[in-house]
């Protein structure tokens, strides 16, 4: 076999379209695996219709998956040809995850437990990614807020007995936002969510959820009363649009670090340069060389994380007709009817 099934973007903007590409030969450092099963994340529709990002076409996209190794590079040692692996996918046709076969440098593959599927597995990477690498890269170059890692020495004192404010707790990059705060000792930990996902949320480790559709003041009051006046040094936006940021800095303590999903839109009258408040725009991909460093730690203690329960993959929905039926998921997710879960396909089911 010299060709397999991917999904292309044919040109900027234009439809999804199945296709054939070739079988990649991996590098010395890489490994080719069998894809069973990819996730489908807001930018992969974000890129397919407002055509920023990319510039090469036809293209492959995916930035998520699960599968079996298939073939090794010759300085590979960490993992060996029929291990099951999980792993961040990248905006590189041979690196995409939206096809039957990928490549990964194998220094950023995690061994998957017995205990989590492939369809769980592949909906943990970009998002875990998108909370860890803003909180703890300590690459200059990259955007980070450069706390201590749980993973650091001190790293889980640090924060201990501090509050976080997670907004959007049901969404996936929110589950782990939650999940991340926990393991570095923040209590409490305080969201915002539908409270139809209020025990969800609370057995990730959220010890107050909050109505999201309360007026802002209100959300504040309630914070100020469950931390007892207590300062919030760490607030998490996993949403990021206008009215959730503007809600997030309101609940910083002067001092305090925002990290932000999408482009900042602090209204600039909230902005008092004696507040000394930072912004930090999540990029949550372990593939660039300001992530890299950061990235690798991650995946050495991601299979025990994931084995142990210190971080619990998001609840998945399986879509019909492996990659063919990735447009109309990601249509789903345009429309905002998928909450509190994970849309996976597996590219090995496509016709």
């Amino acid at each position: 076999m010299s060709t397999q099934k991917a999904l292309y973007v044919p040109e900027k903007q234009a439809p999804f379209k199945i296709g054939d590409a070739p079988l990649y030969e991996p590098g010395p450092k890489e490994v080719l695996v069998k894809l069973f099963a990819t996730a489908l994340n807001p930018v992969d529709w974000k890129i397919q219709t407002y055509g920023y990002f990319i510039t090469n076409y036809p293209t492959i996209l995916g930035t998520d998956a699960a599968g079996v190794v298939e073939k090794v590079g010759s300085e590979v040692t960490n993992v060996a040809k029929g291990d099951k692996v999980v792993f961040q996918g990248w905006f590189e046709n041979k690196y995409a995850t939206f096809q039957q076969y990928t490549l990964v440098p194998a220094e950023i593959t995690a061994k998957i437990p017995e205990n989590i599927s492939f369809d769980q597995a592949a909906s943990v990477p970009l998002t875990l990614a998108t909370v860890l690498i803003p909180n703890f890269n300590h690459n200059p170059e990259g955007n980070t807020a450069n706390f201590t890692a749980p993973w650091e020495e001190g790293g889980k004192e640090k924060y201990a007995g501090k509050p976080a404010f997670i907004v959007g707790g049901s969404s996936s990059v929110g589950q782990y936002a939650i999940q991340v705060a926990k393991l570095s000792g923040y209590s409490p930990i305080i969201t915002t969510a539908s409270l139809r996902n209020e025990a969800l949320l609370k057995s990730f480790g959220a010890t107050a959820v909050i109505d999201r559709s309360l007026p802002a003041p209100e959300i504040l009051a309630e914070i100020q009363k469950i931390t007892g006046g207590k300062p919030v040094e760490y607030a998490y936006d996993a949403i990021s649009l206008a009215d959730t940021q503007a809600l997030a800095y309101d609940a910083l303590a002067p001092g305090g670090t925002l990290i932000i999903v999408l482009d900042e839109s602090v209204p600039a009258e909230k902005k008092k340069a004696s507040d000394d408040k930072r912004v930090v725009h999540a990029f949550g991909s372990v593939h660039p060389p300001e992530n890299r460093a950061v990235g690798v730690e991650i995946y050495k203690r991601l299979s025990e994380w994931l084995r142990t329960g210190v971080i619990v993959p998001n609840h998945v929905e399986v879509l019909p007709n492996g990659l063919a039926g990735i447009p109309d998921g990601l249509q789903r997710m345009k429309e905002d009817k998928v909450s509190a879960t994970k849309l996976i396909a597996r590219p090995q089911e496509t016709a």
